[in-house]
């Protein structure tokens, strides 16, 4: 699971799918629940019923264990872009670091030291909210090899 990739990391292949995660548990779970509907359905029991409620509480806790982590990730992040920020940013646009949405912040931590002044700059002064709009910005990727 939390193991270095290798490939170079760029705008097109950022995302991060986990196999175990997203192409085997998902998957049993919600055929799982699927199944448990169809009981449900055919033999209404209290037995089906606490089958049917039992497949869907593992979906909801399924997708509530990829939001908490996820939040988790973003909190660091923004700390991370914070301190980096206070780093390589000029004076005029260090008072302004507060300025940037987590989502902003998130999108920003693929920019190279290089080049993140004069995208945060961008990022402010024209309101740029999209993060999918401020990676196409990036010219030089700074890669993440430990996301979740």
């Amino acid at each position: 699971m939390f193991k270095f990739e290798r490939r170079p990391q760029t705008r097109a292949n950022h995302a991060k799918f986990e196999p175990i995660y997203h192409f085997v548990a998902f998957p049993i779970l919600v055929v799982n629940l699927v199944w448990s509907g169809r009981a449900l359905f055919l033999s209404p029991t209290f037995e089906s019923a606490l089958s049917f409620a039992l497949a869907f509480s593992l979906i909801v806790l399924f997708f509530a264990m990829r939001v908490f982590s996820l939040s988790v990730q973003d909190r660091i992040i923004r700390l991370e872009e914070h301190l980096r920020m206070e780093r390589l940013l000029p004076a005029d646009l260090r008072p302004r670091i507060p300025e940037f949405t987590p989502r902003q912040l998130v999108a920003l931590r693929f920019a190279s030291d290089a080049e993140l002044p004069t995208l945060a700059r961008e990022v402010l002064d024209q309101k740029l909210t999209d993060p999918r709009e401020i990676k196409r910005r990036i010219q030089t990727w700074r890669p993440d090899y430990l996301r979740c």
